[in-house]
């Protein structure tokens, strides 16, 4: 068997490997555009957008100017460029003088100018610019609707990208004739450049009949002006000639982060598996499948052997039921807890690599075979919680919460389960 502390600090430790891999620093520094003849405006938006921006700056020999927008309450330093903070998950007026502010930063530029996007996840509640004939109170019902609908982030920035002015490659239609280098933090499985963050700066690839589509696959009902929009918009203009130079780079993904991860659990002995970087559904029913596995490992050592850590990312959902307070990270290990209770040798940590789950302030929690002893001792019917959409006060009960603050990245949910 190998030898760490125990089962929670070397699961802490793989999390804080996978962050490490994302950080932005290296990344940046590993795709630096070339400097231009004219200026060089940097804008971006998302929750790892100020460590970009840092990073940026300090990597960045030559003149430069521009505007982040990032979280409330997360604002920081970033030398030569300004900091704005807006709201997130739900956008609001900070939101949209955000949007007019990167739109005014890029305006009266040449064709001997540089523009550096810096997006990341997040970054569509923090950008709120509604087409014409929609209101910021138009993005907002629509926000509140499809993060309770269950939709995956994917589904959901599609139907953002077009009801905005700035979303959707229009940003960098603003840009021109500039060049527009996006450089990308990646929260969406399968890293599909134009959804992260609602693409601002990257050619879309859905249209507004893909947005119909997956209103009416979540039953998400609308005012009618909004669907009206919908049916009659005029998409993203895909000829446009600013798309033809402009380059768009994934710097930072799930995927390396769980490779990451798994490296440094081989280098303490114990082997690792990832099922996928791009896991996408319910929370709680991803758990029922991950308990499976685990216990099959647990009881049989099939399909893997013991000692293994099992992990996966991508970003699960939740539909609210009802009014408590939680995350997916911390549904989904509710969910598993049930099912792998008394289990004696699995122990998991599910966790956002941007340090916050849900609207707490953890960025996940711990389950073990005991965990549903814990809940009950501490008055709380793991059940019941689960019914509510209430994980966040049984583990916070339990003292089971795994709290890191801020990271300043985002790769999405970081799940690790370790059997043995």
């Amino acid at each position: 068997m190998p030898a760490f502390p125990d089962a929670r600090a070397f699961l802490s430790e793989l999390f804080r490997a996978a962050v490490a891999a994302a950080e932005p620093y290296e990344a940046i520094k590993a795709n630096l555009p070339k400097q231009p003849k004219g200026r060089t405006v940097v804008v971006g938006a998302g929750k790892a957008s100020v460590a970009m921006a840092r990073a940026f700056d300090a990597l960045w020999d030559g003149q430069l100017e521009g505007v982040i927008v990032t979280k409330h309450g997360t604002r920081a330093a970033c030398g030569r460029l300004e900091v704005v903070e807006a709201s997130h998950p739900v956008p609001d007026e900070a939101s949209l003088e955000a949007s007019r502010r990167l739109l005014d930063a890029v305006s009266d530029l040449t064709e001997d100018d540089l523009v550096v996007a810096l997006i990341s996840g997040g970054g569509s509640s923090l950008l709120a610019l509604p087409s014409e004939g929609l209101t910021l109170n138009d993005e907002i019902a629509v926000a509140k609707m499809l993060l309770s609908s269950g939709a995956p982030i994917s589904e959901m920035n599609t139907v953002r990208t077009q009801l905005s002015r700035i979303k959707g490659g229009r940003l960098a239609i603003a840009a021109h004739p500039a060049k527009v280098v996006t450089l990308i933090v990646s929260d969406i499985p399968g890293d599909d450049p134009g959804l992260v963050a609602s693409g601002p700066t990257v050619l879309p690839r859905s249209t507004s009949q893909d947005a119909l589509r997956v209103l009416d696959r979540y039953g998400t009902a609308l005012p009618d002006h909004v669907i009206r929009h919908l049916q009659e918009a005029t998409d993203t203009d895909l000829d446009h000639p600013c798309f033809r130079n402009n380059e768009v780079k994934v710097i930072a993904s799930a995927r390396a982060s769980l490779e990451a991860a798994a490296a440094l659990a081989r280098q303490r002995g114990v082997s690792a598996v990832i099922l996928s970087d791009a896991i996408e559904g319910e929370a709680r029913e991803i758990a029922k499948v991950h308990a499976a596995i685990a216990k099959e490992v647990a009881r049989n050592d099939q399909p893997f052997r013991k000692p293994v850590v099992i992990l996966s990312g991508g970003e699960s959902t939740v539909t609210l039921r009802g009014k408590g307070k939680g995350g997916r990270n911390t549904e989904f290990l509710l969910s598993l807890a049930i099912d792998i209770a008394e289990e004696e040798d699995i122990t998991a940590l599910s966790a956002d690599t941007d340090g916050i789950d849900g609207s707490e302030d953890n960025a996940g929690a711990f389950v073990d075979g005991r965990s549903v002893a814990r809940l009950r001792a501490a008055g709380s019917d793991p059940h019941d919680l689960l019914v509510s959409n209430d994980a966040w006060t049984g583990f916070n009960a339990s003292s089971d919460l795994f709290v890191t603050g801020p990271t300043g990245t985002n790769v999405n949910d970081f799940r690790a389960i370790l059997i043995g």
